[in-house]
């Protein structure tokens, strides 16, 4: 039985051409691991946006959600860390397929996974990060104003959450870039400080920047994992008899 990660996939992104065919191809790799998965890790902005109304969900990712219970029912265990475009996940997905559902802290998550100790993150808060970022992500975490926002109608806050998320590329309608050498530079110097630090850990694995990267970390026994995305590409990591790679579908 193998594990796998994954992440930023955007599903609902209006910068996507073909949404449809997007979901798709998600949902092949996910039936062509079911059978091996043991268990399956989300590690943030699988959704584009995302915002849980107490007695409404948005519309879409139906093929993707039912092939996440298939999987769940079958007994793959599915852990979905929160990015910073599906922050808003509560109890729906939890209570109706039986997904752990995770707000990790802002220095990620130590978790063993098969007797390995593994660091486990989205990679928004990865090292170093402006104040007006820091500052908008604890705005929306805040309880006041994620119910402030629940008042206004989803005709409304669904419309100007995806155009938010469209304009805050380079260019409206433009998939992103991924990770500039400077920003990858600072990630892999902070993935570095964390191996240092605690010299237990073998697998760091954040997500977030949108270029993959396998870089074992000098003088420590870490491997740092940044999973890339699914909008430019398909790359995941799967742990498999102790040993993790980085793959593409």
């Amino acid at each position: 039985m193998a594990v796998y990660f994954l992440s930023d996939v955007h599903l609902g992104a209006s910068y996507i051409g073909d949404s449809r065919a997007h979901e798709e191809r998600v949902c092949s790799f996910l039936r062509s691991i079911e059978k091996d998965a043991s268990e399956l890790y989300l590690l943030g902005d699988i959704l584009d946006y995302w915002f849980e109304y107490r007695t409404a969900v948005p519309r879409g990712y139906i093929r993707f959600f039912g092939q996440l219970a298939r999987m769940a029912d079958a007994g793959v265990r599915i852990v979905w860390f929160t990015g910073n475009h599906d922050i808003w996940m509560f109890d729906y997905l939890r209570n109706e397929i039986g997904i752990e559902v995770i707000d990790a802290p802002l220095d990620g998550m130590r978790r063993k996974i098969d007797g390995i100790d593994f660091y486990l993150a989205h990679g928004d808060t990865f090292g170093p990060q402006p104040r007006s970022y820091m500052f908008l992500r604890r705005l929306f975490r805040n309880r006041l104003c994620q119910r402030l926002y629940a008042a206004i109608h989803p005709r409304w806050s669904i419309a100007f959450a995806h155009g938010w998320s469209s304009h805050s590329r380079k260019g409206a309608g433009t998939l992103p870039q991924g990770a500039d050498e400077k920003a990858m530079k600072n990630a892999i110097s902070h993935a570095l400080k964390t191996a240092q630090a605690e010299p237990q850990l073998r697998y760091i694995i954040i997500g977030h920047l949108h270029s993959a990267l396998f870089e074992p970390l000098p003088h420590t026994g870490c491997t740092f994992v940044v999973l890339g995305d699914w909008l430019k590409g398909g790359s995941y990591a799967v742990l498999d008899n102790g040993e993790l790679q980085l793959r593409t579908f």
